[in-house]
């Protein structure tokens, strides 16, 4: 018999690791919504970043999963080549250190390097 609490974990896991950035928000890519998933976003797309969406708010097995899944309460989380990285905080805050591009340089991810002259 199925476990509908470990399909989930095993569908994340293997989403992560067919895509090289994810990024599960409420919302999507194209509507996010709450103001962090939308910040997330636009810091994605001001890097031009191709990242996987998913919608936490389509599933709750997915929305609670992904928080066993990282041991972390929030949402959003987003994930490069398998890696945690963290919320909305984390992020923005990797960011204005510069520390979110030397992450995708060293991971191999393509982003829009002229956005950093901006």
């Amino acid at each position: 018999m199925s476990d509908p609490q470990q399909d989930v974990q095993d569908w994340i896991r293997k989403t992560i690791a067919s895509n090289d950035v994810v990024l599960f928000m409420k919302g999507n890519k194209n509507m996010p919504q709450c103001g962090f998933s939308a910040q997330v976003d636009h810091i994605l797309r001001a890097l031009g970043i191709d990242y996987k969406d998913i919608n936490v708010l389509q599933d709750m097995g997915v929305r609670e999963g992904i928080k066993a899944f990282s041991n972390w309460p929030t949402i959003p989380q987003l994930y490069v080549k398998g890696e945690f990285v963290g919320g909305c905080d984390i992020v923005r805050e990797m960011l204005e250190a510069g520390e979110l591009t030397a992450m995708f340089d060293e991971k191999g991810v393509a982003y829009d390097k002229t956005q950093l002259l901006a």
